[in-house]
C-alpha cells in the first residue's frame, strides 16, 4: 500500500476506468493506476480467479518488469516461486544431429549485476497481482465479459455479458491476441500465419539445469529449455502446425520420445510433468492502439513470435508507459479518456512493439528452415557476437528491457 493510495470504493454502475481482461496486464494496470491517484477502476475477466491461479505454465520475465513489480508491491510474494536465468545457451542443428555445439552464450547478468530474466509460475504472478488490485480498491467481476460497448462525448456505455450496465470515461481492452474488442471498436490488424504451433509443458529431470536457459535451433522451430524451481524446466517447442498436431495427440510414451529426441540427454532422464498445451504461431499487430475514450494493451495491441520470449514483456511495458501518461492527465486535469491524451501512449509504443515484431519475424524466418546455405550464414553471424563483447552485453540489457525510453515503473520508480 503506498502513501497516495485511495480507500476503496463500493461497486457502482459509474467508472473512471474499466479495464477488459484480468490477466497479468490488466490487473497490473489497474494496481498502477489506482496506487498513483484516486480513480475507480473496475477490472472485468471471463475465467474464474481460482483456474488462474492453477495454471501450471510459466512465463519468461525481464528484470525490467520485476523492478515494475517491486515498485508495484507484489515481487516480494512472486520472488520465492520465481528462477532466475543465470546463463544462455544458443545452438543451431538438424534433429538428428549426435552434437549441438554451443554457438552463443550470454552469462544471465545486467550490468547492475541483476539476472536479466525470470521464470515466473503464471498462477503466482496472476494470485499475487489479484489480491494486491483487491487490496488497493480496484472492483473486480469474475465470469463476465464486455459483450458490446458505445462511445460518447465524454463517456462510454459499456454492456456486459451478464446484462449489467456501467459507464466508464475510458475503457481498456486487455482481452487477448483475438480481442473481441479491437473488432468491435473498428481497429483493423496487420497478421501473419506462420503456419508453426508451440507447444508448452513442464519437464522434470535427473540432474539440476543450475538457472541455465537452452534455446535450439531446429529446422522446425526453436526449441527453448528454459528453467524453473528444483529439477524442473518449462519447453516451449515450436513445430509445424500438422506435426504440432500429431504430438499434441500421442500418448505419453510416444511424447516423450519425441521429446527425447530434442531436449538431449545432458540432464539425465525427463518425463512430462505438467500439462501439454497447444497454440498457434502468427504476428498481429493492431493499426492503431487507440480511439476515443478505448486504448487497447498487451496481446490487444500486438501479438508476436515467442522465439525471443518478449510477448509478456512487451505487455508490461504497455502497462509501464499507459499507466505513466494516464496518471499524468489526472494530475494535469486532463480527461483520461481524451483521444490527444491516449496518443501519448500510443507514440510511446508504436516504435518499439513494431520493432521487436519483425525482429522477431526475421529471426523465426531466418532459422526455422532447412536451408544449409542459410544455416552457415547465420551460424557466422553467431559466431560474431559470440566474440563481441560489447555486442552480447548490448543483447543482454535489450532482454532484461534496460534500453530505450524507458517508463518509470520499469525503471523501479514510483509515479
Amino acid at each position: 500500500m503506498t502513501e497516495k493510495q485511495a480507500a476503496p470504493i463500493a461497486p457502482s454502475d459509474k467508472y473512471d476506468l474499466v479495464i477488459a481482461g484480468g490477466g497479468y496486464v490488466g490487473l497490473s494496470l489497474a494496481l498502477a493506476v489506482r496506487q498513483a491517484c484516486d480513480l475507480s477502476i473496475l477490472v472485468i475477466e471471463p475465467q474464474p480467479i481460482a483456474r488462474m491461479r492453477a495454471d501450471e505454465r510459466a512465463s519468461a520475465i525481464a528484470s525490467a518488469a520485476t523492478r515494475m513489480l517491486g515498485q508495484l508491491g507484489v515481487w516480494g510474494q512472486i520472488a520465492p516461486e520465481a528462477e532466475p536465468i543465470r546463463d544462455m545457451v544458443v545452438t543451431d542443428s538438424k534433429l538428428q544431429d549426435l552434437v549441438r555445439p554451443a554457438l552463443l552464450t550470454f552469462e544471465g547478468a545486467t550490468g547492475d549485476g541483476e539476472p536479466f530474466a525470470y521464470m515466473v509460475p503464471n498462477g503466482a504472478m496472476v494470485g499475487a497481482l489479484y489480491d494486491a488490485a483487491k487490496e488497493a480498491g480496484v472492483i473486480l467481476v469474475e465470469q463476465d465479459s464486455v459483450s458490446s460497448f458505445t462511445e460518447e462525448t465524454s463517456q462510454t456505455h459499456v454492456l456486459m455479458a451478464s446484462g449489467q450496465k456501467v459507464t466508464t470515461r475510458l475503457l481498456i481492452a486487455a482481452d487477448g491476441v483475438r480481442s473481441r474488442l479491437r473488432d468491435l471498436a473498428g481497429i483493423s490488424t496487420v497478421r501473419f500465419d506462420y503456419d508453426q504451433m508451440g507447444i508448452v509443458t513442464t519437464v522434470e529431470h535427473e540432474r539440476p539445469h543450475n538457472g541455465r536457459a537452452v534455446e535450439h535451433f531446429l529446422p522446425a522451430g526453436p526449441f527453448a529449455i528454459l528453467p524453473l524451481k528444483g529439477n524442473r524446466s518449462s519447453l516451449v517447442w515450436n513445430e509445424r502446425t500438422d506435426d504440432a498436431k500429431r504430438m499434441l495427440a500421442m500418448d505419453d510414451f510416444t511424447f516423450s520420445l519425441e521429446l527425447e529426441r530434442r531436449f538431449g540427454k545432458q540432464l539425465g532422464t525427463v518425463s512430462e510433468k505438467g500439462p501439454r498445451k497447444g497454440f498457434p504461431l502468427g504476428m498481429t499487430l493492431a493499426r492503431s492502439y487507440v480511439a476515443p475514450r478505448f486504448a487497447l494493451i498487451g496481446d490487444a495491441a500486438h501479438g508476436i513470435h515467442p522465439i525471443a520470449g518478449q510477448g509478456l514483456n512487451l505487455g508490461f511495458k504497455d502497462v509501464a508507459a499507459l499507466a505513466e501518461v494516464l496518471v499524468e492527465a489526472v494530475r494535469l486535469g486532463q480527461d483520461i479518456g481524451a483521444l490527444d491524451v491516449l496518443e501519448r501512449y500510443q507514440t510511446w509504443r508504436r516504435f518499439d512493439v513494431v520493432q521487436m515484431g519483425m525482429t522477431c519475424d526475421l529471426l523465426n524466418r531466418l532459422f526455422s528452415n532447412k536451408s544449409d546455405i542459410l544455416r552457415h550464414v547465420r551460424d557466422l553471424g553467431l559466431g560474431m557476437v559470440e566474440r563481441l563483447p560489447g555486442l552480447k552485453r548490448y543483447f543482454i540489457e535489450e532482454a532484461a528491457g534496460n534500453q530505450g525510453n524507458r517508463p518509470r515503473l520499469l525503471q523501479g520508480e514510483a509515479l
